[in-house]
């Protein structure tokens, strides 16, 4: 089993993001998927660093693959999106709408924010060109172990989300702009105050969401740290790793240990709360339980 690197879901000053593909060349992952997927707004702020980004990541023998939005709604999105699949790199579809410019018989990766939940929609994506399909998050492992077997018949190789914030939902709203009695239109982009997010509590003070933007992710970072060994079991290829601030080349690294059988599920799980001390891990999707579930 290897690893994905998913796009930055974060707004990052640019030279935040070439430092970070830099340390990611030098990292055991696998491939890399680049690209704005939450908001188009931020993209003209970085968009300059992503060829260089290529160019360093393919130079480290990486796989890179362009993500599209989440959310395709404007003219200048459709745009955007069209001249992503004449770009001459593999693209990820985050919205279904994205296949509407995919040149006939070109094959393309989907993203986790696109709903295949059963084989039916497995299998109608590999008809048509699919060739790599990151799970939803939410999904148990059982469901998992089907997907996997189904990829497999039809030639398309299975990801699950193997760490990070979940994406839960996208929105025409942007949340930190509301936040700041600020309409959408002139947010001034204080989405970038928030490297890793904004958490969210409830009434009582409790831990409950983060936002970014227009995007609701889950508080606790979903992890697949303690269920490697049943992944590979079911027939996973790779483990989807989402960036976030911090030391996370040890965060990779320490994946692709536990994934390589070099580190055991408890000292794993242990090693990832040393390197994010703050965080909460959950992994009750897996289990079948409420994603909330703390690992352990």
């Amino acid at each position: 089993m290897d690893l994905t690197i998913g796009p930055i879901p974060f707004f990052w000053p640019a030279e935040q993001v070439r430092a970070f593909y830099r340390m990611i060349a030098t990292t055991p992952a696998r491939r890399v998927v680049i690209g704005e997927a939450v908001c188009s707004k931020r993209l003209p702020f970085w968009q300059h660093e992503i060829p260089g980004a290529i160019d360093c990541l393919l130079a480290a023998g990486k796989d890179v693959a362009l993500s599209t939005l989440i959310l395709i709604t404007l003219k200048r999105e459709r745009r955007q999106t069209a001249d992503l699949f004449a770009a001459g790199l593999p693209v990820e579809i985050a919205d279904m709408g994205a296949l509407r410019h995919l040149p006939e018989g070109a094959p393309f990766h989907v993203g986790p924010t696109v709903n295949v939940y059963n084989e039916g929609t497995l299998q109608w994506l590999a008809k048509k060109g699919a060739t790599r399909i990151c799970l939803p998050p939410e999904l148990p492992l059982a469901s998992v172990a089907v997907l996997a077997r189904a990829g497999r018949e039809a030639g398309v190789a299975v990801e699950v989300w193997g760490h990070g914030r979940a994406p839960l939902a996208i929105s025409g709203r942007c949340y930190h702009a509301r936040l700041h009695d600020r309409a959408k239109d002139s947010c001034q982009f204080v989405c970038g105050e928030d490297p890793d997010g904004r958490d969210v509590e409830t009434l009582d003070g409790k831990s409950f969401l983060t936002v970014n933007g227009v995007q609701t992710l889950g508080h606790a970072h979903t992890t697949a740290a303690g269920r490697i060994t049943d992944l590979s079991d079911a027939g996973v290829n790779a483990l989807r790793l989402s960036p976030q601030v911090g030391d996370f080349a040890s965060v990779v690294a320490l994946y692709d240990q536990i994934a390589q059988g070099a580190t055991t599920r408890a000292e794993g799980l242990a090693r990832l709360q040393e390197l994010m001390p703050r965080a909460t891990f959950a992994d009750g999707f897996l289990a079948g339980e409420p994603g909330l579930r703390r690992a352990g």
